[in-house]
């Protein structure tokens, strides 16, 4: 829960308040006081009665009634703090720079406890502790620097630690951005990084709430919370990014079935913040490199244009650009005839489109406007340094310019970092955003140009026999009989080969005359059968029926042994693993031994759509094997999608399935039969 007193208070109360701005409790009251904070401001110290000009209190019990309290005391007397002001002083946020809590063992966790259940129980938002606090342009209530100019409709950055939001901050300044807002969540003892999305969300006014939301966060607490905000969001016309540090799986987990055994909590991030439509990020710098392209007008294609004065930076962004599949086309030398007079001899205008060190500010905003007019282009970069021999002041002018009148999006990379400071610094202090490095540039437009919009869910489909499958697997537990699991896939609409589970000899026999050869036999009771030589495929005698069912028997943990109609055709898998507080995991890839050496899945948060389903199936590198190569027919991805719907469908009717496998699903054309399946309760 967000209180309006968190974002907008009447009064500050600064508890622990120093005249030494180089301790928090003293930087945070120099920032409020610095600031744009317009309301009462306090300050608690029992040594002062009057620290940087405001007036102070010896004790919190002699406060004024105040808004907001900001702690920047030892830990041991937060709690009785934070009693006094919820209970007296109708305080209604908190902010808890203090660190010493959780991070120091069992005492420290029961005082965070302590805390959070009185801000509950009045009602009331604590953020932290083990933060910097927060800022908006109503109050900059944090202990650090840097302390941006707060602009309504920049950008808001949501952050889990304390240091590594000032050290985006650092990075996010450095080029340019611009911020609305910042929340340093710290410990996250009542109010997390998914509970601050939720508040933006419900909050969010068009054109004046940011339209652009950068996270790191060190633990998701709330997946569906940011789920659904993250999607509302994103239909709203924001666009989120974020890092999730921590994503080694150090779990282990035993698994049993081949996805199992695949997947990891890694993953389900993954998967999460592709169904939420997140970019993610995997550094610091790859963030603030997304938020600059955010910053800018949306990029509607994939194909740039490069306007260079040095070649090496443009053929390195050529290079990265290509690599990751957007497309810097060659521009003719017709196409290009009117503009290359304009320039000096030597320049080039293929693309990248050359100047030379000599070219003007003239020149520059001739190919800028020519590009912005070309069909062909969807984007401009622009790269401008300098030797240090004269100003760049006049490029940069021409770049911001076109940036405000072209159609198109103009990204500038101004690597001069030394030479042309003074330039660069105006430049930013004119709206500007820029990029130092090509690779930075380049990786940042590929997130972009990959992105995918969410697909919000439709509800889930209803199984036709629902409550036959509950009332089949009603009182279950582990994993289920193979005979059970290939019920519940009749029930489903999956279809499978006929077979016969038997546990003698004599019943094997007639099985396999009933059945018809070829036939497949394969000890039932082992998850992983194949890694205990329990398949034997082209069964096609009654003398090898004989053979196979006495050494299939007489396998460790054997409880029979199924014959299974021969099927032909390639091998793909569908599997299931449920993430604790994410819910299922659904993968798809090529089946049989070949997920475990190619390793080639794709996985979505159930439930999935249809859309989704086809989206997995054509991720896939193997993809043209489904389709089909070399004469060999491969199978419907219409037919492969709808299954991975039904497993789907299935999975909201019984969350209790922790692990699904169906593999392999053999097929070929319109004709797709699971072989096997496996399902842990």
């Amino acid at each position: 829960m967000m209180t309006l007193q968190l974002i907008n208070p009447k009064s500050i109360a600064v508890i622990g308040a120093s005249e030494n701005i180089e301790k928090p409790g003293g930087k945070v009251l120099y920032n409020v006081k610095n600031g744009t904070f317009e309301g009462k401001l306090y300050a608690v110290n029992p040594k002062h009665e009057n620290i940087q000009g405001v007036q102070t209190f010896k004790n919190v019990s002699e406060l004024p009634q105040t808004e907001l309290a900001i702690l920047a005391i030892p830990a041991n007397l937060c709690v009785a703090a934070v009693k006094t002001l919820l209970e007296e002083k109708n305080t209604k946020a908190i902010i808890v720079l203090s660190a010493g809590f959780s991070e120091m063992g069992p005492i420290g966790k029961k005082m965070e406890r302590e805390m959070a259940l009185l801000s509950d129980k009045h009602k009331a938002t604590l953020i932290g502790p083990n933060c910097i606090g927060v800022m908006n342009p109503f109050h900059q209530s944090v202990f650090v620097s840097p302390v941006p100019k707060m602009e309504w409709g920049g950008t808001t950055l949501i952050s889990s630690s304390g240091a590594t939001c000032v050290f985006i901050l650092e990075s996010a300044l450095s080029k340019g951005l611009a911020f609305s807002s910042v929340f340093s969540v710290g410990n996250a003892v009542q109010t997390c990084i998914e509970d601050v999305l939720e508040y933006l969300n419900e909050t969010y006014e068009d054109g004046k709430s940011p339209k652009i939301i950068l996270m790191y966060i060190e633990s998701i607490k709330k997946p569906q919370v940011l789920l659904k905000n993250a999607q509302e969001l994103i239909a709203k016309g924001c666009r989120l990014a974020a890092v999730k540090s921590g994503i080694s799986d150090a779990g282990g987990r035993a698994a049993a079935s081949h996805t199992g055994a695949m997947l990891n909590s890694d993953m389900a991030v993954d998967a999460l913040f592709r169904k939420a439509g997140i970019i993610r990020c995997n550094s610091r710098g790859e963030l603030t490199a997304v938020g600059a392209v955010l910053q800018h007008p949306k990029l509607n294609g994939k194909r740039i244009a490069i306007i260079t004065h040095a070649g090496g930076p443009g053929v390195m962004l050529t290079d990265v650009l290509t690599i990751g599949g957007m497309q810097v086309p060659r521009l003719s030398d017709e196409l290009m005839s009117d503009l290359h007079n304009e320039l000096f001899e030597g320049a080039s205008t293929a693309n990248p489109i050359d100047i030379l060190a000599t070219g003007t500010s003239e020149q520059l905003e001739k190919c800028i406007a020519f590009c912005d007019k070309l069909e062909d282009i969807d984007g401009i970069v622009v790269i401008f340094g300098s030797p240090g021999l004269f100003s760049n002041i006049d490029a940069y002018r021409v770049i911001r310019e076109q940036q405000n009148s072209c159609l198109k999006p103009i990204y500038t990379i101004l690597p001069s970092i030394l030479n042309a400071k003074e330039e660069m610094d105006q430049f930013v202090d004119e709206g500007g955003v820029f990029f130092e490095d090509e690779f930075v540039l380049g990786n940042a437009l590929l997130s972009e140009s990959r992105y995918v919009a969410p697909v919000v869910e439709k509800e889930a489909g209803k199984l036709k026999n629902e409550a036959e499958i509950k009332a089949l697997l009603k009182g279950r537990k582990g994993l289920i009989p193979t005979h059970i699991g290939f019920e519940v896939l009749d029930l489903i609409g999956i279809r499978r080969p006929k077979n016969k589970i038997v546990s003698t000899e004599s019943e094997a026999i007639k099985a396999a005359q009933k059945l018809g050869f070829p036939l497949v036999m394969k000890v039932v009771g082992p998850a992983h059968k194949s890694d205990v030589g329990g398949v034997v495929l082209d069964v096609v005698t009654v003398d090898a029926v004989k053979e196979n069912f006495k050494r299939l028997i007489g396998i460790k943990n054997a409880a029979g042994v199924e014959l299974c109609q021969m099927e032909r055709g390639l091998e793909v898998l569908i599997g299931v693993k449920k993430e604790p507080g994410f819910g299922h995991i659904i993968t798809c890839g090529l089946g049989g031994i070949f997920v475990e050496i190619l390793k080639d899945i794709q996985y979505a948060l159930a439930p999935v759509t249809r859309t989704e389903a086809l989206g997995m199936i054509r991720a896939l590198k193997s993809y043209k094997m489904i389709q089909g190569v070399r004469g060999k027919e491969g199978i419907s991805e219409e037919v492969f999608a709808d299954v991975i719907c039904k497993v789907s469908d299935l999975l909201v009717a019984v969350p209790e399935i922790e692990e699904l496998d169906l593999n392999p699903l053999m097929g070929h054309g319109h004709h797709l039969s699971a072989v096997d399946v496996v399902i842990k309760i």
